[in-house]
């Protein structure tokens, strides 16, 4: 505070210095108060013009500038790691053709149908069992990709985004619980129920953030959008060639 301290002095003894030489040129005191009282009756509009207007609007466009920095993060994690960990972890589903039928997104897609698919992920119980895929595979595969989630979760963007860091923590916890496993294979139904839990955890928040990331990419790619429904994970059927 000290340099403001100063800065303030400095100033408040230039205005004193300006009125007095004022006064010494032209020796009347009443214009010199009457000037003064009347720019001093302006202060409280230029304080809400300044305060209030314009600081909101620079709030606004370095809030815009900060979600698109926050954005691209986003992109490069499900283009790195999200995308495929979708499809990886389908096979722990039980219940992955029901999901499967809702989740298509086509090219034709409205804010509207976008909304009704985030209730629908939102509201829905999904449970992974970890029984059922190769937890070794995926032991394998987040490990390569460990590295890039630790870069992702230093972007000190991530403060302004709790849920994506969350689902980075959820990721990492998963990976991290695979690693501190010699074996994977004969775990007793105690310790399943346990990585089930963590799976679950974690393929809920992926699913949520990338129905959004989806609604950006519409919004503001739609090439980026174009890749991502002809790659939908969850569309066995799905291929990157234009047809």
């Amino acid at each position: 505070m000290k340099w403001q301290i100063f800065l303030a002095a400095v100033l408040l003894a230039v205005s004193a210095a300006m009125c007095l030489v004022h006064f010494l040129l032209f020796r009347d005191p009443r214009n010199l108060f009457y000037y003064l009282l009347l720019d001093v009756a302006f202060i409280p509009i230029q304080v809400l013009v300044v305060s209030l207007i314009l600081d909101s609007l620079l709030g606004q466009r370095e809030k815009r500038a900060l979600l698109k920095k926050l954005n691209m993060v986003i992109g490069a994690f499900f283009s790195e790691v999200g995308t495929r960990l979708l499809a990886r972890l389908a096979c722990y589903l039980p219940d992955i053709d029901g999901l499967r039928a809702e989740i298509r997104p086509t090219g034709q897609w409205s804010a509207k149908e976008f909304d009704s698919l985030a209730r629908i992920v939102a509201s829905r119980e999904i449970r992974l069992e970890a029984s059922r895929g190769s937890l070794a595979e995926l032991k394998e595969f987040l490990s390569e990709k460990q590295d890039s989630i630790l870069r992702l979760l230093e972007n000190s963007t991530l403060l302004e985004h709790d849920s994506f860091a969350d689902l980075l923590w959820a990721v990492l916890h998963v990976s991290e619980e695979l690693e501190a496993r010699q074996r994977l294979e004969g775990l007793p139904a105690t310790d399943i129920a346990h990585l089930s839990g963590d799976l679950t955890r974690a393929y809920g928040r992926l699913l949520r953030e990338w129905v959004a990331h989806l609604r950006h990419l519409k919004e503001d790619y739609p090439y980026l959008f174009s890749l991502a429904v002809r790659t939908n994970p969850f569309d066995p059927g799905a291929s990157a060639l234009v047809s």
